[in-house]
């Protein structure tokens, strides 16, 4: 249950828990959990001077604490995961990668399984291995090991066009893939090589290559010299592959190394996955520091986040059987026992003391330390200079405290028609790409940049007030206001929170419709102010003179950054848009072929210009197309490129 400012220590149960403390707006800051939540949380509640700054920074923000009891404290652990993943509360550590690294994916969820290099979020039924520094490296390994393991890798329409037409690609004939396209191989023994190669991947090597030496020597002696030349180039193959990646311990361990380089700002964490005594992947990025905790918390905190959130599919290649820290986390036997439960076997969490693992841990370490400052060097003091961004912007537009939140809005369109807006959102300096927003603008006809502004402005804030007012109240509302959060699940709403400062793409007309849409809906509280292109003014409302800011002032530059997303985001709307709608416009007349099929011809080939490209077999495939449509189709894009060709002859001969 929710409770105001500092509840009364008898209120407070004694229980393991998990606690979340809310700003004014409801909003979660920060998430928690404690053996004793009665002990955790009077710690809080003390006097200011004696906390941590961090700490402090974040007590003075919060307007109440909640909690929730649980039974035990691997249970506190998943629930603390999930509100971290759900809330994104801004004084929790994020150990965020800053970078996109390449994974070797294998399809094993399909009949016939395909293996490709891949970056992004992971898709369930496909199994994974590394993360991988350099993706070129990873294909080189694979191109090597198709030689011994030769299942499939070419794409969906590749595997479907060949078994269309009757013959292999390439691989097929050059012996680099078992061709099931074609059905060289069954399902099930395309699968025995799948298999292989996984576990191959996975560490267990020493039995392929064994396996191989030993039908290498049968044929030598059978005299059958092709064969067991073959045997030895693959053996060969093999052998190259495991050159790549460099053996680091003698025991074949299976364990995750992880490193931590700090400072009072930002803390660089390391780690090296190491499966059957080899690298197989390593990750490196930067965090920003949020509390006050030492390496043990900060271990506690990786963990959680790393280890906490994997699937019952991915645990056994995720989670190893040893996990290798620099300082042992405070609850050292309750996640030693979430491990476990991932696992299905036991996992052991240390700090190796002596021996082959304490040199590549103090190896992980310095790679750690090296990566700090590295990125100190790029973002030479990058947090001081967001900071002050702020506070030339909130000096310079005499607002009475730095815009923590902006939102910027921007209109495009083409001669006036598809006018599409966008919003984005900055935070602390920095984007919030999960909190854009694209608007379609409802007044077509005649509309100008001005007028688009206004219904933007309008339809945005007006959602605001509707949010604000059916959100859940807490007791004392009239103090702290709603709390801005969906009672049914729990989450922030989409546009519950309020800007500390509105940006709009333009000069003083396109501010003023942005003010007065404001003052329509009797909102006094947000300042506004406009970026002109031309000249880099800010504008104002109801001032004659625009606002010079130095052309070096760091307010102007995040002004820029914001202005300049602001329109790329609606560039990238309306861009799609008109893809869409060139679509439609050269589909519209064929029998048949109605939106949703349009549709679903788009999202298969994914640019007009591969739809054009397409054969009519390849437009047969999709579903919900036979060939009598598709011939239509590509007798309509044929007719629709000739009367193209025909303008451009006319406008060349003009």
């Amino acid at each position: 249950m929710p409770l105001i400012n500092r509840p009364r220590t008898g209120e407070i149960p004694t229980e393991p828990g998990v606690y979340k403390w809310r700003d004014k707006t409801g909003r979660v800051i920060y998430v928690g959990k404690a053996k004793n939540l009665r002990a955790r949380l009077t710690s809080y509640f003390q006097d200011v001077g004696n906390l941590h700054p961090r700490t402090a920074t974040m007590v003075t923000t919060a307007a109440t604490v909640e909690w929730t009891v649980v039974k035990t404290e691997v249970e506190a652990l998943q629930l603390e995961y999930s509100w971290i993943k759900e809330y994104d509360p801004r004084f929790n550590v994020k150990y965020r990668d800053d970078k996109s690294y390449p994974w070797l994916a294998v399809t094993v969820g399909e009949e016939f399984p395909r293996v490709m290099v891949g970056r992004g979020a992971k898709r369930r039924g496909t199994r994974y291995f590394g993360p991988y520094s350099h993706a070129w490296a990873i294909r080189e390994t694979v191109d090597i090991l198709l030689r011994v393991f030769p299942m499939r890798s070419c794409s969906n329409g590749v595997f479907k066009r060949s078994g269309q037409i009757g013959r292999p690609c390439l691989l097929g004939y050059i012996d680099k893939c078992s061709a099931p396209c074609v059905g060289k191989v069954s399902a099930e023994e395309h699968r025995a090589i799948v298999d292989d190669f996984c576990e191959f991947m996975a560490g267990r090597t020493t039995a392929f290559t064994r396996r191989i030496e030993k039908e290498m020597y049968a044929a030598s002696e059978a005299l059958d010299f092709e064969k067991a030349a073959r045997l030895r180039d693959d053996l060969g193959a093999l052998h190259k592959a495991l050159e790549k990646q460099a053996v680091v311990l003698g025991d074949g361990a299976d364990a995750d190394v992880i490193a931590l380089a700090e400072d009072p700002l930002e803390v660089a964490v390391q780690i090296f996955h190491v499966r059957g005594g080899r690298i197989r992947g390593q990750r490196g990025w930067v965090a920003d520091r949020t509390d006050e905790g030492g390496p043990a918390e900060l271990v506690e905190q990786f963990l959680l986040q790393m280890y906490a959130g994997v699937t019952a599919d991915e645990a056994r290649d995720a989670v190893p059987r040893e996990v290798l820290v620099p300082a042992l986390p405070p609850d050292l036997g309750t996640f030693e026992e979430l491990l476990g439960g991932l696992r299905g076997s036991r996992v052991d969490i240390r700090v190796p003391q002596r021996g082959d693992k304490r040199t590549l841990q103090e190896t992980v370490e310095r790679n750690a330390k090296e990566a700090l400052a590295l990125h100190k060097t790029k973002r030479a003091s990058d947090l001081t200079t967001r900071n002050l961004a702020l506070a030339e912007i909130a000096e310079a537009l005499e607002l009475d405290e730095a815009p923590l939140r902006i939102e910027c809005y921007d209109v495009s369109h083409l001669q006036g028609t598809e006018i599409v807006a966008s919003m984005v959102v900055f935070e602390d300096g920095l984007s919030r790409k999960g909190e854009y927003r694209r608007f379609v603008i409802k007044d077509q006809d005649g509309s100008d940049d001005v007028k688009a502004m206004h219904e933007v402005i309008t339809r945005r804030f007006k959602r605001l007030l509707d949010e604000q007012a059916t959100s859940e109240m807490r007791p004392g509302s009239d103090e702290h206001g709603p709390m801005l959060v969906d009672p049914d699940t729990g989450r922030p709403r989409k546009f519950a929170y309020a800007p500390g400062l509105v940006v709009v793409d333009g000069g003083a007309p396109q501010v003023a419709a942005a003010q007065r849409a404001l003052d329509e809906l009797g909102i006094d509280d947000i300042p506004v102010c406009g970026l002109a292109k031309r000249l880099e003014e800010v504008w104002v409302p109801g001032e004659e003179d625009p606002v010079i800011l130095p052309r070096t002032s760091e307010g102007l530059y995040l002004l820029q950054r914001v202005r300049d997303e602001a329109h790329r985001f609606a560039i990238t709307h309306h861009r799609n848009r008109r893809s869409q709608s060139m679509v439609e416009s050269v589909l519209d007349d064929i029998p048949g072929l109605g939106e949703v099929r349009r549709k679903t011809l788009l999202r298969h080939f994914g640019s007009l210009k591969k739809l054009r490209d397409a054969s009519a077999e390849e437009l047969a495939v999709v579903p919900g197309i036979g060939p009598r449509t598709a011939s239509a189709i590509k007798d309509a894009v044929a007719l629709d490129d000739a009367k193209r060709s025909a303008r451009r002859k006319n406008a060349h001969h003009d």
